[in-house]
């Protein structure tokens, strides 16, 4: 409807432009809005306010010679100008219930843009290190991805979701070393573990594997394991020199079976967290290795491209990268002077391969505590020749659980935090999904166990699930008594709605389209949440003031019809944020 009145108005400026009203060189930006005052219309353009001044004419006086310039529409009931010079479209009924029919037809595709024809987009989101299971933080960046790349085809963009797996790197050899100290705890008994190892019990789920695979062929002798290492932080020592003494000794004592340590936690782990993944609705075209990058040579090319740049040089040992010249607070190392590259050379390369692969955009979902990354990251994608606009980076706050008014407290490290696992299991996947993306994903955001658990108006999922079930129920109901719903017969007395629940909801409906692309293309999913629980609470509060089995059958048919408009709108949105749509509850 927006379009076809912002039509109108083009048409309206070029007649006043034909007759001399307005010049001809008039550059319009013909907004149209939906209006907050039901007695203000349906639609309203602030036109004539911005043209006042080229025109050189009276807002208000302009407004009038617009609308006397409107051509006739179907659509359109009447105008009015209002306050400085606004004009205000009402349009006719017929024109607005229109959308019910245009709902029942298209089903699943209402709202959607059905050709897949838009631009390439990557969508990178959760990539947690895989050193321990998916913990509640990780799982709002799971639901934001997921529901944003959902979201993002749903408007026609050509998505692939990908996650990056930093299966390389110190934090990897870290949990190696963790495995391999417990499997050396189960061969030899009791050991002193490190501060700074991974302390979860899935690290000794992860060492009986190893032991039942490998039996003792990895066992050494502890006192050769810890001979001569720095000493930890308890005993006064570095916990940092601790962990890396141990990791040395691990290659050393070794060799080559290291690679079989290494790759038992990376496989463990990456395996329970594609499953989780998986059973929460995030699923991936592409699980990329970061240590491809180096097998491939795309880490050595990235830094050639540098360099012959002249973006790279050398100081104290290290090669640096020029990052200041882009806007970075400092230079980067890229190259330390043990040979070894940097993880940010590693994100250096991982961004060329992504722009090498063809997309239009990428999207990078990434914790909010990576803000201080971005600008080094887009200066070299800049350096690299790339527009650093192609990247977009949408950062994700943690968030926060709370038990019985708590906060639940939570150390990866230690061991001890609450699984995403955990928490579908408790309060179920639909109400995760639904709880994350309440709430712009750059904002802190409070998890109430509690409410996710409860059967309440309050729980914003159990209301909206529970509007999609009412219109269920009353379908079943209406069998039971032996008649049938016929929606052509619906259609056609759509004019028996008459009421302001009835209004309000069809005007709902209408929003919803354009809604689903503004939550699209701002890669905002609470917009979206937001709309279905505002729909739910205008169909609750319709199906509370007014009965739909009635006697009479020309009503009746035209309620139930809007009804399951509502249903499918419902369960459309819903299906886009991961959650169900019940027909029981």
């Amino acid at each position: 409807m927006k379009e076809l009145i912002a039509q109108l108005i083009d048409t309206a400026l070029q007649t006043l432009i034909a007759d001399g009203t307005l010049p001809a060189d008039i550059q319009p930006n013909i907004m149209v809005e939906n209006t907050r005052d039901k007695s203000h219309g349906d639609f309203a353009s602030n036109i004539a306010l911005t043209l006042a001044k080229p025109a050189r004419c009276n807002p208000r006086e302009l407004a009038q010679k617009l609308c006397d310039a409107l051509p006739p529409s179907d659509s359109i009931d009447k105008t009015e100008i209002a306050g400085p010079g606004f004009i205000n479209f009402f349009i006719t009924q017929a024109s607005a219930y229109a959308v019910i029919g245009e709902i029942l037809e298209q089903r699943e595709t209402f709202g959607r843009v059905t050709t897949n024809s838009g631009p390439r987009v990557q969508v990178e989101f959760v990539s947690a290190n895989p050193t321990g299971p998916l913990h509640v933080g990780h799982g709002r960046g799971a639901a934001y991805g997921a529901t944003v790349s959902d979201l993002l085809e749903a408007a026609g963009v050509q998505v692939e979701r990908e996650y990056y797996v930093n299966d390389a790197g110190r934090q990897m050899n870290i949990l190696a070393v963790s495995v391999w100290l417990r499997y050396l705890e189960l061969l030899d008994g009791e050991l002193t573990f490190p501060a700074n190892g991974y302390q979860g019990h899935y690290i000794r789920d992860i060492a009986h594997d190893l032991e039942k695979t490998h039996g003792d062929r990895l066992k050494r002798p502890v006192e050769q394991v810890f001979a001569n290492i720095p000493a930890d932080e308890p005993a006064g020592g570095d916990k940092e020199k601790h962990i890396d003494g141990l990791i040395d000794r691990a290659h050393e004592l070794l060799g080559d079976d290291y690679g079989l340590v290494f790759d038992a936690g990376l496989n463990a782990i990456l395996s329970d967290i594609r499953e989780d993944l998986g059973e929460f609705g995030a699923d991936y075209q592409v699980w990329f290795s970061e240590r491809s990058l180096t097998s491939n040579g795309d880490v050595d090319k990235a830094l050639q491209m540098l360099e012959d740049k002249g973006y790279l040089y050398e100081a104290e040992g290290n090669i640096w990268f020029r990052s200041t010249e882009f806007g970075d607070d400092k230079d980067r190392v890229v190259k330390r002077a043990n040979g070894q590259t940097t993880y940010f050379a590693s994100d250096i390369a991982y961004h060329m391969n992504k722009f090498e692969r063809g997309f239009d955009k990428v999207i990078n979902i990434w914790g909010a505590d990576h803000h201080g990354y971005i600008t080094r990251v887009k200066a070299a994608i800049q350096a690299l020749g790339y527009d650093p606009e192609r990247l977009i980076v949408k950062l994700v706050q943690f968030a926060i659980l709370y038990r019985s008014g708590e906060r639940v407290q939570m150390s990866t490290r230690s061991g001890s935090f609450v699984t995403l696992r955990e928490l579908r299991e408790e309060v179920g996947a639909d109400a995760c999904r639904f709880f994350y993306v309440t709430r712009k994903a750059d904002q802190h955001m409070d998890f109430d166990l509690d409410l996710a658990k409860s059967e309440t108006k309050d729980n914003p999922v159990f209301y909206i699930q529970y509007a999609h079930a009412r219109v269920c129920s009353v379908l079943r109901k209406l069998e039971e008594q032996g008649n049938a719903w016929m929606p052509e017969a619906g259609l056609k007395n759509l004019t028996r709605l008459d009421t302001e629940a009835e209004k309000d909801l069809v005007t709902t409906l209408g929003k919803y389209p354009e809604l689903l692309q503004n939550a699209a293309l701002n890669y905002e999913p609470h917009l979206l949440a937001n709309y279905l629980r505002d729909l739910a609470g205008d169909f609750h509060t319709y199906y509370n003031a007014h009965k739909m089995l009635i006697d009479d059958a020309e009503l009746r048919n035209a309620r139930l019809t809007l009804s399951a408009a509502v249903r499918q709108v419902l369960a459309n949105g819903l299906k886009l944020l991961g959650v169900s749509a019940p027909e029981q509850m």
